[in-house]
């Protein structure tokens, strides 16, 4: 592998400026300056220092974020904050990317990555990768409700697949529920769409999980983390039994 681009998949900076750091004599390769970005090295074998500090070659990044509303799945936009905005430099540096999208006022489960072939895998309609919601709901879900999802809802321009609906709670006072919603493809505003056409309105959405991913309750809002090296291996065969 070339030594720019080792540099750059390690977050050292963009092509252009990786050369910069290479004349300043601030990159060592075992023990010794190196100032030409064509070099050849081996990730594996070969010791790199930034500044003194040992470099880890990653090419692929993850990124777990629980996206806040009023925050748009985008990697940028000229009037909204972007959830590309929460996370830190590397994950510019690697230019990470949502892996479908989540409404601006929809909370919840969001994944990142620069892995475009996982993210493909991941979002291709044939598929079938499962999301979950949990949703707060204006009105009374019923088992009517259920054997509607379950079915397959028909809607204007589309029917849905089969979903599963759970009702977690009932407040008869208030005329409002809690429901757990678990759907294989991911369509624009399905969810919401599926809930009206059975009469009832979603007045809180948040996406707890997506495929083998699961949010932890401990993430906060805005908050967000890498994955481990369990969750990337599960993610890898996944996406090869998808």
């Amino acid at each position: 592998m070339r030594l720019d681009k080792f540099l750059v998949d390690c977050g050292v900076g963009s092509r252009t400026e990786v050369k910069q750091v290479l004349k300043q004599k601030k990159i060592q390769v075992n023990g010794k300056v190196e100032t030409s970005a064509k070099v050849h090295i081996d990730p594996d074998t070969d010791q790199v220092t930034y500044l003194g500090e040992k470099l880890l070659h990653e090419e692929f990044v993850y990124y777990l974020l629980n996206k806040p509303k009023g925050v748009i799945s985008a990697t940028e936009d000229d009037h909204h904050q972007t959830v590309l905005d929460l996370l830190d430099d590397t994950a510019r540096h690697k230019e990470v990317f949502p892996v479908g999208r989540l409404d601006i006022d929809t909370h919840g489960l969001l994944l990142l990555t620069n892995n475009g072939k996982l993210a493909h895998a991941m979002l291709s309609p044939k598929k079938h990768v499962d999301k979950l919601y949990r949703a707060q709901v204006a009105g009374i879900m019923t088992q009517e409700d259920v054997d509607r999802f379950k079915e397959g809802i028909v809607l204007k321009d589309f029917t849905t697949l089969p979903a599963e609906l759970e009702i977690l709670e009932v407040d008869q006072e208030a005329n409002s529920c809690l429901v757990q919603i678990r759907i294989a493809e991911g369509k624009f505003h399905q969810v919401k769409r599926m809930v009206a056409a059975c009469g009832k309105e979603v007045t809180d959405l948040e996406r707890i999980s997506m495929g083998p991913l699961n949010l932890n309750p401990s993430l906060e809002l805005g908050e967000w983390r890498r994955l481990t090296v369990e969750e990337i291996g599960l993610l890898t065969d996944f996406r090869v039994n998808l």
